[in-house]
Order: C-alpha cells, then sequence, then structure tokens
C-alpha cells in the first residue's frame, strides 16, 4: 500500500498545485468592472445613476468599452447588454428617443460610437438610420468663425474641449465606414483648431473652454480662454486624438501634425502627475492649494492615452512604460474592493462645465473643486476598462 501511495505523490502533488493556482488567479479588471457596473445596472439604460431613459454620452462611453469586453472575450453577454441600449433608445424609422437634433447639443453625437459595432453585427436598419440622422446634426451644426463646432446651442460662440471627444472619433469611423474622406479633413480641423484656441503656451496645457465673443463672464476678455486646466477636459482632448487616429488615413496630410500635438501635450501632462500616488489632480496644475483633490477620470483618461498612443507608435515607446506603471498606481489609489466581490472605482468628478443659466459656472479654481464627487461614473469607469483592456489587465 505504502507503495502505491507514494506512486500517487507526484501527481496530487501537481494536482494540489494547479487548483491552489486557479485559487489565486483572479479576473482581469476590464471583466471584473464591467460585471460589477452590470450588477449595479441589470438593465443598461440605468447606467450614470439613470431614472428613466436618456441618449447620453456617458452612456455611449461605457458601452462602448463593454463592447470592446466583448470583442475581447467573445462573450454574447456584454454585446447584447450594450445592443440592448441602442435598442431602447432607437425607434424603427431611425429617431431617438429624447434626442433632438435642432437643440444642436455635441454631447449627443458621442452614443452614435456605439452603431458602429451594433450595426455591423446585427445589420438592422434602424441603426444605420440613426447614425445617419446624427451624421447630419454635424453637417448643420453651428461653428465658431474658424470652423470649429460650438459646444452646444445653448453655449453659443464656445469650443469646449469635452465636445472634441464628442464629435470627432464618431465622424472619423463614420467616414472611414461609409466612405466619406472629407469627414477625416473636418477632424483635422476641429483639434488643430482647438489645439491653437486653447494652448497654454507656458504649461503645454490646455484650457477648458473658448468663447470667440468675449461675451462669457468666465472668458478673458483679451484671450476668450477660461482661466484655469480641469483634468478631464484635457483628458477628454487627449482620447479623442489618439481615437481619431485609428481612423485617419496613413497619407492624410495633417495626419503627422495630429500626431505632434498628441506627443506634445502627453509630455505636457506628465509634469503634473503627484509625486507620491502618480496621479492627477482636478485641476490640474495647482496640486498643492487647498481643496484641490487626486480626480480618478482625468487620471485614467491620460493613462488610456498614453498607452494607446505608445502601443500604435504615436507617442514614444517610454510611454508604454510610463503608461503601465501610472495604470498600477491607479488601482491602487482609486479602485476599491467591495464586501459583494464587485469593485468600484473612487474619487470622479461627477460634472463640470462652463456658464448656464441656473447655477453660473465661472471656471474658477472654486467651481472646479466644488462639484459633487462620486464613485463609478461611468466617465472614469469606461476608460479605466478600455486601457485594462489595452494592457490586458
Amino acid at each position: 500500500m505504502k507503495k502505491s501511495f507514494t506512486f500517487l505523490i507526484p501527481f496530487i502533488s501537481l494536482l494540489i498545485s494547479c487548483t491552489g493556482e486557479k485559487e489565486t488567479t483572479s479576473e482581469p479588471y476590464y471583466l471584473r468592472m464591467a460585471n460589477s457596473e452590470m450588477k449595479r445596472n441589470p438593465e443598461s439604460w440605468m447606467i450614470d445613476f439613470s431614472k428613466g431613459i436618456k441618449w447620453n454620452y456617458t452612456h455611449g462611453l461605457e458601452l462602448q468599452a463593454i463592447l470592446q469586453v466583448s470583442a475581447k472575450t467573445g462573450d454574447e453577454k456584454y454585446f447584447r447588454y450594450a445592443e440592448a441600449y441602442a435598442d431602447t433608445m432607437i425607434n424603427e424609422d431611425g429617431s431617438i428617443k429624447t434626442y433632438q437634433l435642432e437643440k444642436y447639443n455635441i454631447d449627443h453625437i458621442k452614443p452614435g460610437k456605439i452603431l458602429f459595432p451594433i450595426y455591423e453585427k446585427t445589420g438592422n436598419p434602424k441603426y444605420l438610420k440613426a447614425l445617419q440622422l446624427l451624421r447630419s446634426q454635424m453637417e448643420t451644426h453651428p461653428r465658431i468663425s474658424n470652423g470649429g463646432f460650438w459646444h452646444k446651442k445653448i453655449y453659443p460662440h464656445q469650443v469646449w474641449l469635452d465636445g472634441l471627444y464628442m464629435a470627432c472619433p464618431f465622424l472619423a469611423e463614420y467616414g472611414k465606414t461609409f466612405g466619406e474622406p472629407a469627414l477625416f479633413d473636418e477632424v483635422a480641423l476641429q483639434l488643430t483648431n482647438a489645439y491653437h484656441d486653447l494652448i497654454d503656451e507656458e504649461t503645454g496645457l490646455l484650457f477648458h473652454g473658448w468663447d470667440e465673443s468675449r461675451e462669457q463672464r468666465w472668458a478673458d476678455p483679451v484671450t476668450g480662454k477660461s482661466p484655469n486646466f480641469w483634468s478631464r477636459s484635457i483628458g477628454w482632448y487627449m482620447m479623442a486624438l489618439v481615437d481619431v487616429l485609428d481612423f485617419m488615413p496613413a497619407d492624410h496630410p495633417r495626419k503627422e501634425e495630429l500626431i505632434t500635438i498628441l506627443q506634445k501635450i502627453s509630455a505636457a501632462v506628465e509634469k503634473y502627475r503627484d509625486p507620491e500616488t502618480g496621479m492627477w489632480y482636478q485641476v490640474t496644475d495647482q496640486g498643492d492649494r487647498e481643496g484641490n483633490y487626486l480626480e480618478s477620470s482625468g487620471s485614467i483618461m491620460f493613462i488610456y492615452t498614453w498607452v494607446k498612443g505608445a502601443q500604435k507608435g504615436y507617442l514614444p515607446e517610454e510611454f508604454l512604460e510610463k503608461g503601465e506603471t501610472a495604470y498600477d498606481q491607479f488601482v491602487k489609489r482609486f479602485i476599491r474592493e467591495n464586501a459583494d466581490g464587485t469593485i468600484s472605482v473612487t474619487d470622479v468628478c461627477s460634472v463640470a462645465g462652463l456658464g448656464g443659466e441656473k447655477n453660473y459656472r465661472d471656471g474658477s479654481f472654486e467651481y472646479y473643486i466644488s462639484e459633487p464627487v462620486r464613485d463609478d461614473d461611468p466617465k472614469a469607469v469606461g476608460p479605466f476598462i478600455m486601457t485594462s483592456i489595452l494592457l490586458d489587465k
């Protein structure tokens, strides 16, 4: 008997070793975060703490990430979750519930990004009609004198960095998908004009907004620029650059210009990392000022851009290593393990803007640190999932 047990020992040891290894191996963060969000929001229209259905950029951002999880894993449940939102929101004639073209809200172009893979997979003509509807908004969308898109009809003569992400990746993908090459010229115009209109030469950072009319109280009477650097707005712009480059033809005459801008802004934001945590502050350049705080959505947008930009060859290779290090620091600082097995991303600025009628947003330091901070906001969740996929973490 002893002999036979001795013979089995190596096999048993191997079995225990393998079993132990499986027990200590955790799911990648992109799966854990997607699954956590689907648990918190059983219906995809519930994303972003929604009490009712709405066509919203935050849904588009997070569901874009969840569609990437589906593509990465081959698991259809993630595709079905995203497609359920599109199916709920889009009528058979291609009209979109809660969407009004005549409001010229550039934020409402962003959710259209999820329709490209959904239409490709399902072939449902209502998704094509909705894509065409959103494209038509940008044909008549109001512009400032140099061609830049207004942020919204209710914000006349104003360009905000946020809007570059809302419209440009959509237009670039539309141009490639439906053979409209003029759209590559359009997105290059939008991105380069915004850079020159909003750049601060001293820091290399971009101001949040520009009012060509200089009518807004937040606008500098000489330059028209808003007074502060908001990390998430710079993050929106950086993601717009790196995502647009996915679709720009290699020989497009302005592609190198966009890559140069990407390199400059990527180098500029590096100078403002918190030395202890490696993360970035809500007001980018004032980390030592009382009330400022480390903010997760801007931080993960910078990291996403570094990682993707380096992987694609637009940024120097060193930015991949920097991005990987910053990602690990992000997880340490902002990802929380919950008692129910889900994970959360913490310290997300819920919203920030400029102007408005009810509570005027003056772009001051005090304003940016006054907006509510919350957990599990899609504006951090989406980029975190996408960055985790890029790094396979």
